[in-house]
């Protein structure tokens, strides 16, 4: 029998019930501790009772909750939240669009890059793991740049914003009542402005497209969603500031110096953890790492001497990371090369306008071949607080492996 609303109301009655009678017994074991400085075995029988059916109550609820949204959503599976695609498709100007099939319709569907987690008011229970006998392992997802920073958003064209060009700590140990003024830390700023960027691309697609909701919401999700996210991750990481485009974080990040470690033997890993180092130097903690995939690639398939992986987990899933700090594995970034930087606090990024759709028929001669021109576009900017807190060098010079693993 098919789980219903009243069901669950009832369920809620009756756990009402079970409170009020909790509450009647929290007030008679008050009276029995005042009088004889303990509970009775009666009482206590009747309380453990009521905390077992409570608890009971509340698990049934629950389950009868999910089962409720798992039918609503066709059934099967908990409700799970809605993607771009079905954004879009299930927007009524996009079906009324379909009715008439002229002019065009632009569709804004809010912000689309937060860092998707298992939180409820993100990705949630749209995170489904794949499930083998006797083993559980949720799916492993691209992480981009973008989910390194932190975000803002912006209203105007241009940014401007103080960037911090040094940091003298004066701070000293001084008398309760000192002779000489107390010792000052120095500062300094510069004034600074960033531009936000538009990022946009579209596709033509037949009338058919629009009809099919799979179709529409695969082009959208598939196709046009995860390029403006590539063409996004080049501009942040690589953008040279000229022309349209923005100013990214390479850029702007210090060139790597060792700034006095020896190392014998030196490896990829030593250059990376002496990169950190530098940034720490600068007073900012590095809290992510950009690679390319050969150089990531690389990096995890160093062996011991016995043919035993260091970091790979050939037979398990593991998230790309090095020192508790995350990797991004980018094709945007140039092989041989590194990026190393306190990414939540040195920059951030600013969404001026989140990503829309536009769907039209009015675009050169769409109309006579029932096509459609489906537009996807973006708007964000970038501001690097402290250029130190970023450390960008290559592996020049460096072993691919430890010598242990090559003997």
């Amino acid at each position: 029998m098919p789980i219903e609303q009243k069901d669950i109301d009832k369920l809620n009655a009756n756990l009402d019930k079970v409170g009020d009678q909790l509450k009647a017994h929290a007030e008679r074991t008050e009276k029995e501790v005042k009088a004889f400085g303990k509970i009775t075995e009666e009482t206590r029988a009747s309380v453990d009772k009521l905390l077992t059916e409570q608890g009971e109550l509340r698990a049934q609820i629950k389950a009868a909750e999910q089962a409720l949204a798992a039918l609503q959503n066709g059934g099967g599976a908990p409700a799970r939240p809605r993607t771009l695609g079905q954004i879009v498709v299930e927007n009524e100007t996009i079906t009324g669009f379909n009715a008439s099939i002229q002019g065009a319709v632009s569709v804004r569907v809010g912000s689309i890059h937060a860092a998707v987690t298992s939180d409820g008011g993100s990705a949630g229970t749209l995170i489904q793991p794949q499930r083998l006998p006797g083993i559980v392992a949720p799916p492993q997802q691209r992480l981009f740049l973008r989910d390194l920073l932190n975000w803002g958003r912006t209203t105007s064209n241009t940014i401007e914003y103080v960037r911090e060009t040094g940091f003298t700590n004066g701070a000293d140990m001084v008398k309760e009542n000192p002779d000489n003024p107390k010792p000052e830390s120095d500062l300094s700023f510069d004034l600074d402005s960033a531009k936000v960027g538009t990022i946009a691309h579209w596709i033509r697609a037949s009338r058919q497209v629009l009809q099919d909701v799979g179709m529409l919401q695969g082009y959208i999700d598939g196709r046009l969603l995860y390029g403006l996210k590539l063409r996004e991750e080049a501009q942040l990481l690589k953008g040279d500031g000229k022309g349209l485009n923005i100013n990214g974080l390479w850029t702007q990040a210090s060139t790597y110096v060792n700034p006095g470690v020896s190392v014998q033997h030196e490896t990829m890993l030593d250059r990376l953890r002496i990169a950190m180092l530098q940034a720490e130097l600068a007073e900012y903690t590095a809290d992510g790492i950009v690679l390319n995939p050969i150089d990531w690639t690389q990096i995890e398939l160093t062996k011991t001497a016995d043919n035993a992986y260091l970091f790979a987990t050939p037979r398990g899933l593991a998230a790309p990371g090095l020192w508790g700090r995350p990797i991004v594995s980018s094709r945007s970034m140039d092989h041989g090369a590194f990026l190393v930087g306190a990414f939540a606090l040195g920059a951030q990024g600013w969404d001026r306008e989140d990503a829309n759709i536009t769907v039209s028929n009015q675009d050169r001669d769409n109309f006579v071949k029932n096509m459609v021109t489906i537009l996807c576009e973006e708007r964000v900017g970038l501001t690097v607080y402290r250029p130190e807190a970023f450390v960008k060098g290559g592996f020049e010079g460096v072993q691919p492996m430890p010598p242990s693993a090559e003997s």
